[in-house]
């Protein structure tokens, strides 16, 4: 990846609302009643009751999953002591990552507190207000000495995840490597480069693991921790060992493990060939390790070796493991986070890492992922962490006596899989899997900023290969004013009023269209505009897809897109969907959302169809309801009517879907009151595919459910063309015109793969 620009960064912090978190009511607050119930008189009820009984503070307020992320700045990543106030991005950073893996809310709080018993005052004054607390980039050996008087004093987890978090996740990382070298754990004799408090935790960790520490040899900046120096802390000095070695070139010689925790460059080729056959190699720091992982692996091709970074394998990755610690802590109301609930999250890791990796985690990556030197630890967009690790943590946490039981497993894990549904990384797993095969996508639209600024992010991804329509001058002033980090070399530039292809398309062109109306200036004079100049190519196979829409009202881009590039064969119509991302209820399909005007029962069932097999290629089974103003004919209407018979035809068409209808919205996706008040649906759950009578309908749905509802919205796409075309809405984002990019990828990859298969 290429490294992040500071503009880039400072505009990612601005757009929109500054920052990266917000507080969200979770009660209705649109009444006279519901300010009463929830400030004055009605809070005086839950008061009283959690002032008799303090453990109804979980049931009556958020404390149970509110996780405090503090810092006092004094280690930061790779920033050194820039102070609590600098630090805030960071913590901020960390408070989403634990509602995106385990939906877990967060205060980030910065305490200017430099003294650790100041800091440790303040933290331990915060106790009623938070279910846990992760302490953060705070320096050592100041860090070991506040977590320990911390947990010592509260009743709530405690965990700095700087020491835990990297031994954990390595840790699981070496039980498995470990294993696939054939070196009993006790055996190992490990060199660790590090001595802060990632590098201590790690050591310590890997000792209760079953290491030998008498094995263990550590250094620091100063060289090799051995008995006879007189510079070291009293945590130091818990790892010095009688030895006459003094560096870690001598100190790797023979040894079976290295964990670097220091700095980049530090290890080269020479040190780790004098390593034990078969030797485990974690190169960890960031962003630089201390032998990159190329050079390890031709320096020692029997060498399992990890690093810190996502762009090579075994990535040590500490998002794998704090989300789901502090999940199964707060679950079962810890009230410390134990040494037996951390083995547990690493043994949960290491055994998940063995088992079969689903294709849909495959998919995301694009590689095919089965343990062994190149697959030790899972990766972290595998949905399975989640209910794999929080639950080890919960049942160690009751089986170690750190909450109180019973702990009923199977039931949490089916709670767990349900927490952020389906939907959690759909939007990463796509761009990811069009990273497998880029493709060539034309935008016709090629002087607008947006455009030019997802195509450096598309380019750096490797998610697609951008095809630029317009004057390469106009182009270039553009990337130039905006100060665009797009290297246009990388892009192909076509101005269509200068290609060697315009006649020929204008001809086809006036050829396609001469019975409808169209004259050969008028063929010259359409191929000319970029948009229909696109199209063609896209027909012509000469790029792959398009992604256009941004300068021009919907009708007007998709009209040529059905004009020139056409349905695919066997289709009778497109439609338009959205994918709507619901936190709660996963993925739904709404269609059709962007086209049909007005659909009689023969339409409907088409689009049912198309939206059917789209919800598969996004590897969900529909459950389609045809929605309506009736249930089951409760309304003697036509419109009714027609949404009844087109159940019947998508029956007669496609016995293979679940279907059923007309239904009223709310009987769509709440599978309980459908089954209470119409028993006889054939449904087996709750819709995920909704197929609207009319456009206005569809149009309107989507618009409100993602404004006034908070849910992500992925569209519009366009099914049933012939090839991949995306026509984006007006108002979109460079996000978004880089995801609709990647769906466009993928839709090319789909078209590939049914050409092959037709052959």
């Amino acid at each position: 990846m290429k490294k992040v620009r500071r503009r880039e960064a400072l505009d990612y912090h601005t757009a929109g609302r500054p920052g990266k978190i917000q507080v969200v009511a979770t009660k209705p607050l649109t009444s006279q009643r519901d300010l009463s119930l929830a400030y004055s008189p009605g809070v005086a009820e839950p008061c009283l009751a959690i002032a008799a009984d303090p453990s109804l503070a979980y049931r009556y307020t958020a404390r149970g999953n509110l996780v405090a992320v503090i810092t006092n700045g004094t280690a930061v990543l790779g920033l050194g002591d820039i102070g609590p106030l600098a630090s805030k991005p960071v913590m901020e950073g960390k408070a989403v990552l634990f509602k995106k893996f385990a939906d877990i809310d967060v205060f980030d709080l910065e305490l200017d507190a430099s003294d650790p018993d100041l800091f440790i005052e303040c933290v331990a004054a915060l106790e009623p207000t938070f279910g846990g607390i992760n302490l953060e980039d705070i320096k050592a050996p100041e860090s070991f000495y506040i977590e320990e008087k911390l947990r010592a004093r509260m009743k709530i987890p405690v965990f700095h995840d700087d020491q835990h978090g990297t031994a954990i996740i390595s840790g699981a990382a070496l039980l498995n490597a470990a294993l696939l070298q054939d070196k009993p754990l006790e055996s190992l004799r490990v060199v660790v480069s590090g001595a802060g408090a990632s590098a201590i935790a790690c050591s310590r960790f890997f000792i209760s693991l079953g290491v030998d520490p008498k094995k263990i040899v550590m250094a620091d900046s100063r060289g090799v921790i051995h008995s006879g120096r007189t510079d070291l802390t009293e945590v130091k000095r818990q790892f010095a060992v009688d030895t006459p070695m003094r560096t870690v070139a001598e100190a790797l010689v023979g040894a079976d493990v290295f964990l670097g925790l220091s700095k980049g460059g530090l290890v080269d080729a020479e040190m780790i060939a004098k390593m034990a056959p078969r030797p485990i190699i974690f190169a960890l720091a960031n962003p630089d390790p201390e032998i990159g992982y190329d050079v390890a692996k031709l320096a020692r091709p029997d060498a399992i070796v990890a690093t810190g970074r996502s762009d090579f394998d075994n990535q040590v990755n500490n998002v794998l493991g704090f989300p789901f610690i502090f999940r199964g802590a707060l679950d079962v109301r810890a009230t410390t986070i134990t040494e037996e609930m951390k083995l547990a999250a690493a043994r949960a890791l290491a055994e998940l890492a063995r088992r079969d990796v689903p294709h849909e985690v495959s998919r995301v990556y694009g590689a095919e992922f089965h343990f062994g030197p190149n697959y030790i630890i899972p990766k972290p967009f595998d949905p399975r962490v989640l209910y794999w690790v929080a639950p080890a943590v919960a049942r160690a946490a009751v089986e170690s006596g750190a909450a109180p039981g019973p702990f009923d497993e199977p039931a949490y894990v089916e709670h767990l899989r349900g927490l952020l549904g389906q939907s959690s990384a759909v939007l990463r797993k796509f761009v990811r899997r069009a990273a497998t095969d880029p493709k060539r996508i034309v935008f016709p639209e090629a002087d607008d900023p947006r455009i030019l600024q997802a195509c450096s992010i598309l380019l750096d991804e490797r998610v697609a290969l951008p095809v630029l329509l317009g004057p390469r001058d106009l182009i270039e002033s553009v990337v130039r004013a905006r100060d665009i980090d797009l290297d246009l070399s990388r892009c192909e530039i076509i101005d269509p009023a200068t290609d060697a292809a315009l006649s020929d398309y204008a001809t086809e062109m006036y050829e396609r269209r001469q019975r409808k109306g169209l004259g050969r200036r008028g063929a010259v004079k359409l191929m000319r505009d970029r948009n229909h100049f696109a199209m063609m190519m896209v027909a012509q196979g000469r790029v792959d897809g398009v992604v256009t829409g941004l300068l021009a009202p919907y009708s007007e881009m998709i009209r040529p897109a059905l004009q020139i590039v056409g349905l695919a064969p066997g289709i009778r119509r497109t439609a338009g969907m959205y994918l709507m991302l619901h936190h709660q209820r996963g993925m739904l399909f709404f269609g059709d959302t962007t086209v049909n005007v007005s659909c009689d029962a023969e339409a409907l069932a088409d689009i049912a169809i198309l939206l059917a097999d789209a919800a598969k290629t996004f590897e969900v089974t529909p459950r389609i309801a045809m929605l309506s103003m009736s249930n089951f004919g409760s309304v003697r209407h036509r419109e009714a009517e027609k949404v009844a018979e087109a159940v019947a035809l998508l029956r007669e068409r496609r016995p293979d879907l679940e279907v059923d209808g007309e239904m009223q919205g709310n009987h769509a996706v709440d599978f309980a009151l459908q089954q209470r008040t119409f028993p006889f649906s054939r449904m087996t759950g709750p819709a995920n595919v909704l197929v609207f009578p009319n456009l206005d309908a569809g149009n309107i749905a989507y618009k409100l459910v993602r404004e006034l509802g908070g849910v992500t919205s992925v569209g519009p796409v366009l099914l049933g063309m012939a090839r991949a075309v995306t026509v984006l809405e007006r108002d979109c984002e460079v996000d978004t015109i880089v995801l609709m990019s990647a769906l466009t990828v993928v839709a090319a990859q789909e078209h590939d793969r049914r050409r092959l298969a037709a052959e």
